[in-house]
């Protein structure tokens, strides 16, 4: 039996994010400077109310209205889980996080949800449990972690069994546990001179899609060359950013997709050559670049992108009662 939920409201901010960097495929990510905020309210009365409006995310008039849109999913998944349900919902988006360009958008909006339900709740944020959907609905947790905690994050899996279910590993190390793998996320701090920049792709692309691109199996070679540049990466990342260009370079699936987004491909190449620190944003079609001047050289052909300097953000998702 599911205890009701007083009326009360809450505001949730929560970051765009940026995921493998180069060859860290699905266990690296960055939260960026760009925010969706979302309302919650939860009503005595039964009901759902939505509205969605476009702060700058581009492609949100296919945003479902109803109780399939992403974000009440959400809601209603971790509600069952706390064992508590509201009579009814209102709910307020304020999307400017890019839809459908490799900047976290879905990932947003999980752990948005689940903060938010936490909130209307009146119970401590539970991070194990936003890792944990965060799996059910995305597949992986990389973007999700990254949104959650702020600045750039390791993300890893094991086999579910290991350790007691949700169980925390050590303090800043968090754990979820899904049927087959149970998540974790380790937060680190960016070095201070890193200035990212996306240029942000009018093309959109599919997370399910592209993933679908890649081979079940990997060259040795490759899967060597990758775990090299990906461990690389931590300590140009934190500690090192004059060894980003040779940190982001990838064997393990930016060619593999590259059919499918000739154009994020070709810029990639381009900026490489000119000494910037470019991949592929998430799934794409959006081209990070891990600058220290927040610029693109100017002789590089940005054509069919906007490129906009995001500060790194160090704070993660927030909630505040309203």
């Amino acid at each position: 039996m599911s205890t009701p939920l007083p009326p009360r409201g809450v505001r949730v901010r929560v970051p765009a994010s940026t995921a493998n960097l180069g060859p860290g495929f699905d266990t690296l990510g960055m939260a960026l400077g760009r925010y969706d905020h979302i309302e919650v309210d939860t009503l005595a009365e039964p009901g759902l109310r939505i509205d969605v409006s476009d702060a700058g995310a581009g492609g949100i008039d296919d945003v479902p209205r109803d109780e399939s849109h992403l974000v009440v999913r959400v809601l209603r998944r971790t509600f069952d889980h706390l064992g508590v349900a509201p009579g009814g919902l209102a709910l307020r988006c304020e999307n400017a996080i890019p839809h459908a360009r490799g900047l976290g958008s879905s990932a947003a909006a999980v752990v948005a949800g689940v903060a938010a339900a936490y909130a209307l709740a009146d119970r401590p944020l539970d991070t194990d449990a936003v890792l944990r959907i965060a799996a059910e609905f995305e597949g992986h947790v990389d973007n999700a972690a990254a949104s959650l905690l702020g600045g750039a994050v390791i993300a890893w899996q094991e086999e579910a069994g290991r350790h007691a279910l949700g169980a925390t590993d050590a303090p800043g190390r968090t754990a979820a546990a899904g049927s087959a793998h149970r998540w974790h996320a380790e937060r680190i701090a960016p070095h201070a001179a890193i200035r990212p920049v996306v240029a942000i792709a009018e093309q959109r692309s599919s997370t399910d899609a592209t993933r679908g691109l890649l081979p079940e199996a990997v060259p040795h070679g490759d899967a060597v060359f990758s775990a090299g540049r990906a461990a690389l990466a931590v300590h140009a990342l934190t500690a090192a950013p004059e060894l980003l260009v040779a940190a982001t370079a990838d064997r393990l699936h930016q060619h593999y997709r590259a059919p499918v987004y000739p154009a994020t491909a070709h810029l990639i190449e381009a900026l490489r050559k000119s000494g910037v620190a470019a991949a592929v944003s998430g799934a794409g079609p959006t081209v990070l670049a891990l600058t220290t001047d927040g610029r693109i050289p100017e002789d590089v052909d940005t054509s069919g992108f906007t490129c906009v300097e995001l500060p790194i953000d160090s704070a993660g998702v927030t909630v505040t009662s309203r």
